[in-house]
């Protein structure tokens, strides 16, 4: 995959689950990262009281990406990258709770890096309205002290 690949040469969605060496992972940020870097865990979280993130996220849906980029602190332009697992990988437990059996958002974590392996370069952000809706539920759960699940 090269840098500033096309939405349309990647499936959003995995066609089946029991294939992860067949699927696509993409990592959402405001990061600017380059083919070949490590996003590694031990740096402030994206959301919540920003505390230290044990575990890195990606998921396999530019929809779920999309939310990360959007939702990422700080002031850089969202960007959604391709990345490679480099270890081991497990659902979520923010996204995989009873609100969301089954995990549809394809939505996973690791404790050892993820390589960028691309960029994508085209994709659509949300409605203004969804995100600031979510953002705004985001802040609520921060001013009650709900923080993210990262043990």
């Amino acid at each position: 995959m090269s840098e500033g690949m096309s939405k349309d040469l990647i499936p959003s969605e995995v066609e089946s689950s029991d294939d992860l060496a067949e699927t696509l992972y993409y990592h959402g940020t405001r990061a600017a990262l380059f083919v070949g870097d490590l996003i590694t865990p031990g740096y402030k979280s994206n959301f919540g009281s920003r505390r230290q993130a044990n575990h890195v996220y990606l998921t396999a849906t530019v929809d779920a990406a999309t939310w990360g980029a959007e939702l990422a602190a700080g002031e850089e332009p969202g960007r959604i990258y391709v990345v490679e697992p480099t270890g081991t990988i497990e659902d979520d437990p923010n996204l995989t709770d009873k609100k969301f059996p089954g995990n549809p958002t394809k939505s996973y974590r690791s404790r050892e890096p993820l390589r960028v392996i691309g960029e994508l370069t085209e994709w659509e952000g949300h409605d203004p309205e969804l995100l600031n809706s979510m953002k705004a539920q985001i802040e609520r759960l921060r001013e009650l002290g709900v923080e993210a699940i990262d043990e």
